[in-house]
């Protein structure tokens, strides 16, 4: 008798008291916001998202001290309707950990994240890097749904894309900025072409 595969119609992923609830919406910006420079503190995240996986390994360093904090995280949307809200699971790892987990295959994403203020809201602005160069994300969390749902889209940004899949980590991870701006002319979501 042989041993049973594992396939999603046989695997059970009971709730876990370690997983937690995000409730975020995420922006595109046509640049950082008035206020915030490239020289200002941030913070350097690699992200890698192993292949075929929900799974990424997040390494952010303070380039102000060179400390380095990892983490192995599982993160995915409940509904995949709405990606406002996600279940996220993160395990914090040493570098030996780190290391032994960098064997996956994995596409990576680099970005530089700047905190940012604005409407009594504290907003991760994330400048990416690579191959994604010329993409500016801003991320807020919520406490709870009604916050989430009340919440007008900031000045600064150009459109609300937290429902859009393209803009999610592990899909960027498998793009470049030409394929995220080539996106975002045929789905009319802003006008790229009136940016200086």
């Amino acid at each position: 008798m042989g041993v049973a595969k594992l396939t999603d119609l046989n695997t059970v992923v009971p709730d876990s008291k370690y997983a937690r609830v995000e409730r975020e919406r995420r922006y595109l910006l046509p640049d950082l916001p008035e206020g915030l420079t490239r020289a200002d503190h941030h913070l350097q995240i690699t992200d890698n998202y192993v292949t075929g996986t929900r799974l990424r390994i997040r390494k952010v360093r303070d380039p102000r001290t060179n400390k380095w904090v990892v983490k192995f995280t599982q993160k995915f949307a409940a509904n995949p309707e709405d990606l406002s809200h996600t279940i996220i699971t993160n395990t914090y790892l040493n570098a030996i950990e780190a290391e032994t987990l960098a064997i996956f295959e994995a596409n990576e994403i680099r970005k530089n994240r700047y905190p940012f203020e604005f409407g009594g809201r504290k907003f991760s602005v994330d400048m990416f890097l690579g191959d994604l160069f010329g993409l500016v994300l801003a991320e807020v969390s919520f406490e709870t749904d009604e916050e989430l749902d009340s919440f007008p889209k900031p000045m600064f940004a150009l459109a609300d894309v937290t429902n859009n899949e393209i803009f999610s980590g592990g899909r960027l991870s498998q793009l470049t900025f030409a394929d995220v701006r080539k996106e975002i002319e045929q789905s009319g979501l802003v006008n790229i072409g009136s940016r200086k």
